[in-house]
């Protein structure tokens, strides 16, 4: 019987293992974590015969310690590096090391793949896709880095048309071999260096993506996609906002009087999309031209986008205090998709930001901060760096809050003083430093917007204000 053994036990994890049990493999899996979730989970997957390791880091030496068979076969989670020293030595002493989403690759390579890597845009394009392809009578779930991980999908046994999947660097590092009809790249800036240490790595991690997939699409509009990769797909499909595009010798769709246009053909009207933002337009044509080269009817694309709601935490709508409209961005992560989200918003508006830092370069969303932001209020690890950056840069009007629970009704105060419109989440930073994920700190943002925001007055004293 052959032996697998999972790292990680997010979802992505226990449908690897359940996949692997389910197909005969003596399976085993490790955490290093020890939730009441994680407990709770060790528990399920031992009464069906999987045995979990919690608070544990994987090492051969060490899974033999713990009388488990050695594996032919190691599973990563998304969240665990794929640079980690004990998977270097699995992979040296050739143990089969992949990503869940390779596994996943594995069992449905006979289905056509939408691959959507990039920095940005990422998600907002993947469900746009699925939507689309839905709406034109295809099973084409959502997976990957959103929805369902693709091992689910797998274990349904369901027969799908399409697989549309969101493909993180992570997911893409630990996946060579997954091919895609249509790989998509959104936008590439720096980010996750913690990582993958370089821009360069990152970049080719992402590129690998591409060159296994049959049909590429790029944005044109990203000046580092079009500057660096235009000579090396001569076959890629170009999209923009544009018609033309300087270096690039034909664009495949493009926004002309006021339509989204493959080759010369009206597709859609880019006002029926009911997102914000000129980065929503560079999704809606990636998305139009992905439909197209699956061969969907315009009227279905068209169809889609008039019903499609958005994205969950990207710009997303939460609700209205006394003229005032709170909108959830807290998948903006990074410094990229933090300015892309203020930029959107109207002004002035007052700015929510803050968490887990990560390396990049915050210069161009401090210009949109100066120009946009009427106030900033800052919460987590990261507020005392983002304080400092603020001050160098001559822009006094922050305040070091600390949580969400005093951000919101803080920044609803400010609206008021300010003449302020929007509230707007858009940390710039991860989450983990407060949150289990930042679909967690959104749905704790959307919590406090439901309740009375009338509490300001009971804050302590600014850390911060001019």
């Amino acid at each position: 019987m052959p032996v697998a053994h999972i790292i990680g036990l997010g979802r992505s994890g226990v449908a690897a293992a359940h996949l692997l049990k389910r197909d005969g493999w003596e399976v085993s899996a490790s955490d290093a974590g020890r939730s009441e979730q994680l407990l709770e989970q060790q528990q399920s997957l031992a009464a069906e015969g999987i045995p979990v390791l919690l608070g544990w880091r994987f090492t051969l030496l060490a899974l033999a310690g713990e009388n488990l068979p050695r594996p032919d076969r190691l599973v990563v989670s998304p969240g665990v590096s794929w640079q980690l020293p004990a998977l270097i030595e699995a992979r040296a002493q050739g143990v089969e090391v992949m990503g869940e989403l390779e596994l996943a690759w594995r069992y449905l390579k006979d289905v056509p793949w939408v691959g959507i890597t990039g920095t940005n845009g990422k998600t907002t394009t993947t469900a746009l896709v699925a939507a689309i392809f839905q709406v034109a009578g295809l099973k084409a779930p959502a997976c990957g880095n959103i929805g369902y991980s693709a091992c689910e999908v797998a274990l349904s046994g369901e027969p799908v048309d399409w697989i549309i999947a969101e493909v993180s660097s992570y997911q893409a590092e630990s996946s060579p071999t997954l091919a895609p009809r249509i790989g998509v790249w959104t936008t590439f800036t720096p980010d996750h260096l913690e990582r993958h240490s370089t821009l360069e790595n990152y970049r080719d991690i992402k590129a690998g993506l591409l060159q296994n997939s049959q049909h590429r699409i790029l944005n044109g509009d990203d000046p580092y996609l079009r500057q660096n990769l235009s000579q090396r797909w001569p076959d890629v499909c170009w999209t923009s906002t544009h018609r033309t595009l300087e270096s690039i010798p034909s664009v495949h769709t493009y926004i002309d009087s006021g339509w989204v246009c493959v080759l010369g053909e009206p597709i859609v009207d880019v006002d029926v999309l009911r997102m914000p933002g000129l980065h929503n337009r560079q999704n809606l044509s990636i998305a139009v031209a992905v439909a197209h080269l699956a061969g969907i009817d315009k009227t279905a694309i068209a169809q889609a986008v008039a019903s499609f709601p958005g994205v969950p935490h990207r710009l997303e709508y939460i609700c209205t205090h006394d003229g005032v409209a709170f909108i959830n961005d807290s998948k903006a992560t990074n410094y990229d998709a933090a300015q892309t989200g203020l930029d959107a918003v109207d002004a002035p508006s007052i700015l929510i930001a803050g968490g887990d830092p990560k390396v990049g370069d915050d210069t161009l969303w401090i210009q949109t901060i100066r120009a946009k932001a009427a106030a900033v209020l800052l919460i987590g690890k990261a507020a005392p760096v983002f304080a400092k950056r603020l001050h160098e840069s001559g822009y006094l009007q922050y305040e070091i809050v600390e949580t969400m629970e005093r951000a919101v009704p803080r920044a609803a105060e400010f609206a008021r003083q300010h003449g302020a419109k929007v509230v707007l989440l858009s940390p710039a930073c991860a989450s983990f430093d407060q949150y289990r994920s930042f679909e967690h700190r959104g749905d704790h943002f959307r919590q406090l917007c439901a309740a009375p925001l009338s509490c300001a007055a009971a804050l302590p004293p600014r850390t911060k204000q001019s």
